[in-house]
């Protein structure tokens, strides 16, 4: 399996949820955490949220109160419930490891489209 997998995107309405799974088998995910990042047209890929290998939880100031990071049931799943969708959530998300440079060398999935209409 090509790590990292991620799933869940898709349209909705303003207001409306989505719930996105990141699948990460790789140790590397496990010992150092997982972050969702985003990438809006036009603009640098950005930090959502990140859950650290302690089970720490950190929403980052776009999104906080409104996506709850968390580790699924299924071992090596980490999830990312969006509530209260906002035009400008529309992007691609991606997960990967808190560390870009290490990000980068471990390569990026494919993502998955969000796409929020007004």
């Amino acid at each position: 399996q090509v790590d990292p997998v991620e799933s869940g995107g898709g349209l909705v309405q303003a207001g409306g949820s989505l719930r996105l799974s990141c699948a990460a088998s790789s140790t590397v995910f496990h010992l150092n955490g997982v972050v969702w990042y985003r990438q809006a047209p036009g603009k640098q890929r950005e930090l959502v949220a990140t859950i650290t290998r302690r089970g720490t939880t950190i929403a980052f100031d776009s999104v906080k109160g409104r996506f709850p990071i968390s580790r699924g049931s299924a071992k090596n799943t980490v999830h990312l419930q969006m509530n209260n969708l906002k035009f400008e959530d529309t992007g691609v998300y991606y997960c990967n490891v808190p560390d870009y440079d290490l990000a980068n060398r471990i390569g990026w999935g494919q993502g998955t489209q969000v796409t929020v209409s007004a």
